[in-house]
């Protein structure tokens, strides 16, 4: 029997990486502040915090983002505005911060999001990762009706969407930081 790509542990793991002509500070004071990433990411347009001190670990920032139509268009996805709840894991001024979006039922899940910064001279390199461990709830939901094939072709395409997003993401936050 053949073993499910849903199986395969990382599920994701994809980043890249960017120079940006700016301090680690103004950097990690920027990409820590979850409010701001609806200035450059591809999806979030916006939210609130619900608990806990805004940028300390532990505590919940409610995201509003936005699917096109388009986005691996014949997949079962969530279509235009959809919320997540992201848990701040990891404080590392001017270093690393990390983040893990929660289930619909609000368990924290093995989805994480990172950014991290190393000064090089003048400039940092700010580095964005993908990742997720076991396959979430929702990946379960998105691919319940699939075949193993098609589960493959989801995989693929919804990798290769992420590292469009975090390419586009760190372009984004370069043109912001160094305007």
């Amino acid at each position: 029997m053949e073993t499910s790509i849903l199986d395969q542990r990382p599920l994701f793991d994809v980043g890249a990486e960017i120079r940006i002509a700016a301090d680690a500070k103004e950097i990690y004071e920027a990409v820590s502040d979850l409010p701001r990433h609806a200035e450059w990411s591809t999806e979030l347009r916006g939210g609130e915090w619900i608990s806990g001190t805004p940028g300390e670990v532990g505590s919940i920032y409610r995201g509003e983002n936005f699917r096109a139509d388009d986005i691996v268009e014949w997949a079962p996805l969530i279509r235009g505005i959809w919320h997540t709840k992201s848990e701040v894991m990891t404080t590392e001024p001017n270093h690393r911060f990390r983040w893990r979006i929660h289930s619909k039922t609000g368990e924290p899940q093995e989805l994480i999001w990172t950014f991290e910064i190393t000064p090089d001279g003048d400039e940092c390199v700010v580095a964005q990762k993908f990742w997720m461990g076991w396959a979430s709830p929702g990946i379960h939901d998105i691919t319940k009706d699939m075949a193993e094939p098609e589960k493959r072709r989801f995989i693929t395409e919804w990798a290769a969407k992420l590292e469009s997003d975090i390419q586009l993401t760190l372009e984004r936050i370069k043109k912001v930081l160094e305007a």
